[in-house]
């Protein structure tokens, strides 16, 4: 009976220990439940509705035709027609549109005679995943698209092979090889998974070893402590970039079609804006067990929902909105963009602004939350 009764302590000495710990008892409420919401309502591995732009040069029915049977199969979102190849190349080195339908001029003539015309579709495949449905949607549209209007002594033309010849093209990946997709990514899941744990624990490491009061006396300013403290950490990012790079490209034979230097500028941006993330992290926590699970709370959405394992354009609005204030989601877009579409500044500006953005934020309210005292 007494064991039992000291085990009975222990086990109420625990509880009330879990309820004094705020967080991590958020934590562990808070991380099946956003588990749960992520996978059951935000993935999607076949997304549908994917931007699709389209250079008509033949302004025929049978044109018009097939890019009304493209909208109605839920996968393609048609805009606006654009006027030139120039245009629709930039569209697809930016990400604007995942899809570009080329009708060549007379297009409709030529199916009209049997004469079975070419059709291109360009696709960007840079995430092989995002447009393997569509793609697949295409066969059946090319066998079916334009049934109601071969009609009469077109009907004909139903009865041999399709009508046109469609053929796809994918952009930047030809062979769909996954790995050209992966491992550039996982040179932005790697400096956030290490870069915020490294910072998250700087200040709560001080406060924990005691040696907080050295820095308290010390005649620096906030921004100058946050500056000092990150640092070091900037140079063991570049040696992970560095790596991941020449593994990339030596083991994996990804593609290296754009500059490096201007991929190394913009993964500075990335860098620091980590650092400052899990500098903000530091100051919300009590101690160091507290910053690892706020880093891992982070890290979560962050892989989820940033583009890197499930395809951006899959998620819901609200899914995608949130993945938009992520600095990993534009640094995805930069990295691949330079690495496999040789994007230069002007391609990757508006990301890079994104980026900006977010760092100015952060580091802000790191700057706002860090104390100079020790209550």
């Amino acid at each position: 009976m007494r064991s039992l009764r000291c085990i009975w302590a222990m086990v109420v000495k625990e509880f009330i220990q879990i309820r004094r710990d705020r967080l991590t008892f958020a934590m562990m409420v808070g991380i099946p439940l956003m588990q749960l919401v992520l996978f059951g309502f935000a993935i999607n591995s076949d997304p549908r509705h994917l931007p699709t732009a389209v250079l008509d040069a033949d302004h025929g029915p049978f044109g018009r035709a097939l890019v009304a049977a493209m909208n109605a199969s839920s996968y393609f979102d048609v805009s606006s027609p654009i006027d030139s190849e120039a245009q629709a190349e930039q569209l697809l080195a930016t990400g604007g549109v995942q899809f570009v339908v080329n009708i060549p001029s007379n297009f409709s003539r030529r199916v009209a005679r049997g004469e079975h015309p070419a059709l291109l579709v360009e696709a960007d495949a840079t995430d092989p995943s995002a447009t393997l449905g569509a793609i697949g949607t295409l066969d059946s549209l090319a066998q079916t698209a334009l049934d109601r209007d071969l009609s009469g002594p077109l009907a004909v033309l139903k009865q041999s092979a399709p009508p046109f010849e469609l053929r796809v093209h994918r952009r930047y990946n030809q062979e769909a090889n996954t790995q050209f997709n992966i491992v550039p990514g996982l040179m932005g899941v790697v400096l956030t998974m290490t870069l915020v744990i490294m910072t998250a624990l700087s200040v709560t490491r001080e406060r924990e070893r005691g040696t907080m009061e050295n820095l308290l006396v010390m005649p620096l300013r906030p921004i100058e402590v946050m500056v000092g403290k990150i640092a070091p950490y900037v140079l063991v990012g570049y040696i992970q970039v560095a790596v991941i790079t020449i593994a990339a490209r030596a083991i994996f034979g990804v593609p290296i079609v754009g500059s490096l230097l201007l991929m190394s500028g913009t993964s500075l941006m990335f860098i620091i804006a980590n650092l400052a993330i899990g500098f903000t992290f530091s100051t919300l926590a009590k101690n160091q067990t507290q910053a690892m699970q706020l880093s891992f709370f982070y890290f979560l959405p962050s892989i989820l929902l940033s583009g890197f394992m499930f395809p951006f354009r899959g998620m819901p609005v609200w899914a995608q909105t949130v993945g938009e204030a992520l600095p990993l989601t534009h640094y995805l877009r930069i990295v691949r963009g330079i690495l496999l579409k040789g994007n230069g500044w002007s391609d990757i500006s508006t990301e890079m602004l994104s980026l900006t953005t977010i760092l100015l934020v952060v580091g802000l309210i790191a700057v706002k939350r860090y104390r100079q005292t020790l209550d």
